[in-house]
């Protein structure tokens, strides 16, 4: 099996016999490079967290269909709550449909740090509550119960099979190993020995805990990222391969000398949408070199390819924690400037003459 794009373009060839013909004299030739295939295990463990996305899709669908609900009856509790599936929230939901409608009474059923929000929450839960309002929020918080208990099955399904699986077989050598690992990403460090990487194997859930180390990725994202790209890296030749692959790097079209359109190539949508997610994720982490990244490049290209130079970043990682089998360690926020130290001391020093001072520097004595 062989990707279409590499073929689609021969004009003439427009039948499904001619095409035969052409795709096995492009074969015969050593023109044509085999798709990537994943074993039986990764196919079916993709089907299992692709479905696990499709029943949170759905259960975000019903929360929304649920607020839709409550505007109707003028209960504004999403104004005040952050999650209105949260357990006070989820309290006063339970109050409302046995017929307690004294918000007073159900203001007090906050817990936590809700409490200090009682005043708002009073007025927050002043509505008409008809009765097929009653019926359509019992449907609704039924379905979510479902929609929930099916999400924890799946998870549960999940984590087993990687528990059981046995470490993935490495057909590659550690001098193809060695070679592939001679440029690691911004944001991980070579700690243990080359020589000694490659030679056990992982296995799915020694994966789960490795990539659960990286910022921004927890055990279900984890889960998602290794169904859709597998545990063994030596199928790709480089990070930037496997970034090609996956449509997480910028586009090549460029003609006369003139760079044309940037945009990415098409890739797996469920790979890219956890990698975002991800990558929105590691942005919020303070002190990290992906947040630093993040504004770094937000400040020039703005906030949506900011994030996806983030969630490409990110890749370049997991391809390196995976091949070297070692925990991420952040670079820190300040990397940029350490690694620039002299370009930001003159560009400082420069803005503030401009504004009339006279600036001298002196190195401060090392903490104690």
């Amino acid at each position: 099996m062989v990707n279409a794009q590499h073929i689609k373009a021969v004009p003439g060839r427009k039948t499904d016999a001619k095409d035969a013909e052409w795709i096995a004299d492009l074969l015969q030739h050593g023109l044509l490079r085999g798709s990537y295939i994943p074993e039986t295990f990764q196919r079916e463990l993709r089907e299992l967290t692709r479905y696990r996305a499709s029943l949170i899709q759905d259960r975000v669908r019903m929360v929304n269909r649920l607020q839709k609900t409550l505007e109707d009856t003028n209960i504004k509790l999403g104004d005040v709550v952050s999650d209105i599936m949260g357990q006070s929230a989820r309290d006063m939901l339970e109050a409302l449909l046995a017929g307690q409608t004294d918000p007073t009474r159900l203001a007090k059923l906050a817990r936590g740090r809700m409490k200090a929000k009682h005043a708002q929450l009073e007025e927050a839960l002043v509505g008409t509550l008809k009765p097929h309002h009653t019926f359509l929020l019992s449907e609704q918080l039924a379905q979510i119960d479902s929609l929930e208990e099916a999400i924890t099955r799946v998870s549960l399904e999940i984590t087993r099979r990687m528990h059981a699986q046995e470490p993935a077989q490495e057909g590659r050598s550690g001098a193809a190993v060695e070679e592939d690992l001679t440029e690691a990403p911004q944001g991980q460090a070579l700690d243990e020995p080359i020589q000694q990487q490659g030679r056990d194997a992982l296995t799915w859930k020694q994966a789960v805990e490795l990539l659960d180390t990286i910022p921004g990725i927890n055990a279900r994202v984890a889960e998602g990222i290794l169904a859709e790209i597998g545990i063994d890296m030596s199928r790709f030749p480089s990070a930037k391969h496997l970034a090609s692959w996956a449509g997480m790097c910028p586009g090549n079209h460029e003609s006369a000398g003139k760079r044309l359109s940037g945009k990415a190539r098409k890739g797996s949508p469920w790979l890219r949408k956890l990698l975002l997610e991800a990558a929105h994720g590691a942005t919020h982490r303070k002190d990290s070199y992906l947040r630093a990244l993040y504004w770094r490049i937000a400040a020039r290209r703005g906030n949506k390819q900011a994030l996806f130079a983030v969630a490409h970043a990110i890749l370049g990682i997991i391809y390196y924690v995976l091949s070297r089998k070692t925990g991420y360690e952040d670079l820190g926020e300040n990397h940029f400037d350490e690694r620039e130290r002299q370009a930001v001391q003159k560009r400082l020093v420069r803005r503030l003459e401009k504004l009339g001072y006279q600036v001298s520097l002196e190195a401060a004595p090392p903490a104690a």
